[in-house]
C-alpha cells in the first residue's frame, strides 16, 4: 500500500483507566470513518501522578483492559492501531512505558519499551524522574506493515537522534513518536524536533499527543503532528481532543531521499577526547 490515510488521536488522559478507554475509544470509531491507520498517545488509559497509585493501577500486559479495549476496537473498526503506550506493571514495583501495534484483526503485531526515560528538571519548577517508575527498554523496534516500514519510538527518545538514525538506515518509512509533552519544553522544541527527526530519515514523523489539564495539575501541550519526509507539517492539532488526519504517499519518502541521500553518506570519525579538552 503505497498511499493511505493515517490519523492521530489526541487525548486528555486522567487517572482514571475506565473513563480514559471509553473516551479514546470514541475518538478511535470517528478515525476510523476516516483513515485506515490509527495511532493514539502515550499513556493513552492512564496519566497517574502518584508513584504508588500509578503502580497499582497498572496491570500486567495479559490482563491489561486498555490492551484489551483496543485489540477489540481493531476487530471491530478494521483498523490498524498504534496504542502510543500503556504502563505495563512488570516485577517488583516497577513498569514499562510499552508501545504497541495492533493489527485489523486485533493480533499484536509488535511491541516497544521506551528507551530513554523523562528525567528532568525544567526551569519553571516542574519535575519528572521517569526512572524511579520505569523499566528502560533496550531494543529499537522496526515493523514491517502493510502501510510501510514502521519505526516506534515514545515522546523522550525524539531528543536522540541516533535512534532514529538508526531505525533510517534499517529502512523505517514510518517513525511514531506517541508522546505526553510538557507545555514549556513543548513550547520550545516539539515542532523542530519532529521535523528535524523527519528530514535527517527522510521518513514521515507521526506524533499522537496527549493535551490539556490532567490529574494533579499536570499540563501536556497537545498540538499532535503529522510531518512528511521533507519535513513539512501536513497536520496538526491545538490543544483538544480530537482527530487529525493526513494522506501519507510512500513515494514521498523515496523522492526525499533520493534528492538529500544523507543516509548513505555517513562516514566514521574519531569521536573527540574530552579529557584532553577539559585539561586544555
Amino acid at each position: 500500500m503505497t498511499k493511505f490515510r493515517l490519523a492521530c488521536v489526541q487525548l486528555t488522559a486522567g487517572n482514571d483507566m475506565a473513563a480514559n478507554i471509553a473516551a479514546a475509544e470514541r475518538l478511535v470509531r470517528d478515525a476510523a470513518q476516516q483513515a485506515d491507520f490509527i495511532a493514539l498517545p502515550e499513556c493513552a488509559v492512564m496519566l497517574e501522578p502518584n508513584r504508588r497509585l500509578a503502580i497499582e493501577k497498572a496491570a500486567p500486559e495479559a490482563s491489561h483492559p486498555g490492551l484489551a479495549a483496543f485489540r477489540a476496537l481493531a476487530q471491530d473498526t478494521g483498523r490498524w492501531i498504534l496504542v502510543g503506550s500503556l504502563t505495563i506493571r512488570l516485577d517488583g514495583e516497577q513498569l514499562a512505558n510499552r508501545s504497541f501495534l495492533i493489527d485489523k484483526a486485533g493480533a499484536v503485531i509488535a511491541r516497544y519499551d521506551k528507551i530513554h526515560m523523562f528525567d528532568v528538571q525544567l526551569p519553571g519548577g516542574e519535575s519528572y524522574r521517569e526512572s524511579a517508575t520505569y523499566r528502560p527498554g533496550a531494543a529499537a523496534q522496526l515493523v514491517p506493515t502493510p502501510f510501510g516500514r514502521l519505526g516506534m519510538t515514545v515522546c523522550y527518545d525524539v531528543r536522540f537522534p541516533q535512534l532514529y538514525r538508526a531505525l533510517g538506515h534499517a529502512g523505517a518509512e514510518l517513525l511514531s513518536v506517541p508522546s505526553a509533552f510538557t507545555v514549556p519544553t513543548g513550547r520550545a522544541h516539539w515542532h523542530v524536533l519532529l521535523r528535524a527527526r523527519a528530514i535527517e530519515t527522510g521518513a514521515y514523523v507521526f506524533a499522537p499527543a496527549q493535551c490539556g489539564v490532567h490529574a494533579g495539575g499536570r499540563l501536556t501541550y497537545g498540538h499532535s503532528l503529522i510531518v512528511d519526509p521533507w519535513g513539512a507539517v501536513i497536520a496538526e492539532a491545538g490543544g483538544q481532543p480530537g482527530v487529525i488526519t493526513a494522506e501519507i504517499d510512500l513515494a514521498k519518502v523515496a523522492e526525499a531521499r533520493r534528492a538529500v541521500p544523507s543516509l548513505s553518506h555517513d562516514r566514521p570519525f574519531a569521536a573527540p577526547d574530552a579529557g584532553k579538552a577539559a585539561a586544555e
